[in-house]
């Protein structure tokens, strides 16, 4: 067909365009790092903070596990993965075994300086710090109160406080315990936990040996019960008075529970001690030991114990 049109395809003139695109953004080649866009900055993704994260928490001394102080105060300070029992201190102990406080003993005995002690650091210098560092001012609390229904004395060593030593104020709370239960003719129970006879007193803590024992021998001859529960650890001028003078003997799961320590028996008697030696274990199959009780059932056992040694009616049965 003969006209203009041509069957040819023209193409765009791409030098042209790229020429007038250079021209009208300027010289790219020289400002593209300045004008390339920034990345942005990528968040990490991260799981959800766990409570033991983000609340105060304890860790476990057998399984290292760590556990918040919340869920250890609900599981009576005994560890959900290994049933480690963990320490109480002796006012969170009372309170957890009675259903009632109506008083407490003792506060208005104050320890005394009289050999003017000194080892590493003054006696009084001891003492404070203890203080301070437990919110106690000694070794022993004892409060008066409700079991359910039967009236009952409790005392409970913190081994926080020097180790639970057993000094002049904690025999005279100490019997002061006794007197109370022998003059209302209620029972005494004393959760034990200590070191020894406080050395810083020398002789006089000695002398507590013997006025506790004879406080207990006066509950015996009235047939007041007394109880005593072994925890972890007791040992020393403890174990050989109050410790050992109940008329039943409760421990817990592996307390260790002796008079001198494993190492100063085997330099003794020059012989190596393989565990359990002095776990709560080996004592109840030796007869020192009346009964190993888990402490999710030891109020049940004290109060059980308590009723039929009362005589009194058993409000669980």
């Amino acid at each position: 067909m003969a006209n203009n049109m041509t069957d040819t395809i023209t193409t765009p003139d791409t030098q042209n365009d790229s020429s007038a695109t250079l021209a009208a953004n300027g010289n790219i080649a020289g400002h593209s790092w300045f004008n390339r866009p920034v990345p942005g900055i990528k968040q990490q993704l991260s799981a959800p903070l766990t409570a033991v994260e983000t609340e105060p928490s304890t860790e476990c001394t057998s399984c290292h596990s760590m556990i918040t102080n919340t869920a250890l105060i609900f599981n009576c300070y005994v560890c959900p993965h290994c049933d480690h029992h963990l320490a109480m201190t002796a006012r969170e102990r009372l309170n957890w075994l009675l259903d009632q406080v109506d008083g407490e003993l003792g506060q208005e005995f104050t320890a005394k300086d009289p050999l003017g002690f000194v080892d590493s650091k003054p006696y009084p210098q001891r003492m404070t710090e203890a203080q301070t560092k437990t919110g106690e001012t000694e070794a022993l609390i004892v409060f008066h109160g409700k079991l359910r229904n039967l009236d009952v004395v409790a005392c409970a060593f913190d081994f926080r406080f020097m180790g639970g030593s057993m000094g002049s104020v904690v025999g005279d709370r100490f019997v002061q315990a006794a007197e109370k239960a022998l003059k209302d003719r209620v029972p005494l129970v004393c959760f034990a936990a200590s070191g020894g006879a406080r050395m810083q007193e020398g002789i006089l803590s000695l002398m507590q040996m013997a006025r506790t024992g004879a406080a207990i021998e006066r509950l015996r001859i009235a047939g007041v019960p007394y109880i005593v529960v072994l925890t972890n650890p007791v040992y020393g001028g403890v174990t050989a008075s109050l410790a050992m003078l109940g008329d039943i003997h409760l421990a817990e799961p592996k307390a260790m529970i002796g008079f001198a320590g494993k190492r100063v028996i085997e330099q003794t008697v020059r012989e190596t001690l393989e565990e359990p030696f002095q776990r709560a274990e080996f004592l109840l199959e030796h007869g020192v030991v009346d009964e190993v009780v888990h402490r999710h059932q030891m109020i049940d056992t004290i109060y059980r114990l308590l009723a039929k040694l009362c005589r009194q009616p058993n409000v669980d049965a």
